[in-house]
């Protein structure tokens, strides 16, 4: 099955376990177990973890000690709300900020959920951009909900070879850079609204555009990234205690949702222990319930998507992003450039990060070695 890359663009504290075995026999070849780096693997994991403890230690072992799965550079594994695993590389560790890449759009879509939640946008209406309203202009039948399933229409090659034929590249590092959500918007129409599913990080930086423009009127760059900033930080930010959480914004003050938002792991962590919980969090319900099950449902054209996450279901194409055919279908993820995961399962109460630098060759490798963990842990 074809794995696409889920880049932006087309392009440990502990050591690693020896699995080496001791041979007792004066004639046999010298083989010995490292027991202290066992011992070492075996403490990144709590004495109950709600899976086999010895065989979990040696599947997140693996992460980090398996060359044909990339960098591993940090792991956490969330059971019933509560870590049970964690492990770093060095020079990495808790104070490290991750760039999210793709992840990102999923923040991006909860702060979109919050908006509607306040009156602020609907999720049937063409969304505020100017361009858009002007007399016969087609991009003004696109909703906003056809923008959170990535079926816009507007034209967008998310990767491209050279990469610089990629439009995602186009957009954050050539032409559009400035003023990212300006260079996305003004990009034709390539298909009716709503009849094409194209993964699109143009679509989900249209996104922090229309937050900024209904929580401010005022168009200085300032004024955008403080209003977008200050309403992430008190409404979703702060509540999780994801303090270390930052985003950039490109010169015209606009979130660059698709990709920038920089947080640690145990805040990757605690969103996707916000999702598991279904947008409660500390007793308070900060995103509806029925907004993350908006998320969790398959596009009408992708059914391995929902809206700004992927789910863990066959696509019914040749992409296979995930491991629909050993996981649960109702596992969700977040997935970033070079192998940046947050999985969340509800129905086995899990939530996984694992942070680091995997190309895309080596994707398969590392799915298969997710999956063996996601494994590990028995529905509820």
């Amino acid at each position: 099955m074809k794995r696409p890359s889920l880049s932006i663009f087309s392009n440990s504290l502990l050591p690693a376990l020896s699995l080496g075995l001791c041979a007792c026999g004066s004639n046999a070849p010298e083989q010995t177990v490292d027991l202290a780096a066992s011992a070492r693997a075996m403490e990144a994991v709590t004495e109950n973890p709600g899976a086999p403890r010895k065989e979990l230690a040696g599947k997140i072992d693996a992460l980090f000690s398996g060359e044909e799965i990339g960098e591993t550079r940090a792991f956490i594994l969330m059971h019933e709300g509560d870590i049970v695993a964690e492990r770093y590389a060095a020079p990495y560790g808790e104070e490290t900020r991750f760039v999210g890449w793709s992840m990102s759009k999923t923040i991006t879509g909860v702060m979109i959920g919050m908006l509607v939640a306040d009156g602020k946008l609907r999720l049937d209406e063409t969304p505020p951009i100017p361009n858009w309203q002007r007399p016969g202009d087609p991009r003004g039948e696109i909703t906003l909900r056809q923008l959170l399933q990535m079926r816009s229409g507007l034209r967008h090659t998310e990767e491209g070879e050279p990469a610089y034929d990629s439009d995602t590249v186009r957009m954050l590092f050539l032409q559009g850079r400035d003023d990212m959500a300006s260079w996305a918007e003004a990009q034709p129409l390539e298909a009716l609204p709503g009849r094409k599913f194209e993964y699109s990080t143009s679509s989900s930086v249209i996104l922090a555009d229309i937050a900024a423009r209904v929580l401010t009127p005022d168009t200085a760059p300032d004024a955008r990234r403080s209003a977008v900033d200050d309403f992430l930080k008190a409404r979703l930010f702060v509540p999780l205690g994801m303090h270390s959480t930052i985003a950039e914004y490109d010169a015209a003050g606009t979130m660059i949702g698709g990709s920038m938002i920089h947080a640690t792991a145990r805040d990757w962590a605690r969103f996707g222990e916000f999702l598991r919980s279904q947008g409660a969090a500390r007793g308070g319900q900060l995103v509806p319930r029925s907004w993350i099950a908006f998320m969790s449902t398959p596009s009408p054209l992708a059914p391995d998507y929902g809206a700004q996450i992927w789910l863990n279901r066959p696509s019914g194409t040749d992409r296979d992003v995930l491991f629909a055919d050993r996981g649960p279908s109702g596992l969700m993820a977040m997935l970033g450039h070079q192998g940046q995961y947050v999985l969340v399962s509800p129905g086995q109460s899990l939530v996984l990060v694992r942070l680091g630098n995997t190309e895309d060759a080596q994707r398969d490798r590392l799915n298969d070695a997710l999956a063996d963990i996601v494994a590990l842990f028995p529905a509820d």
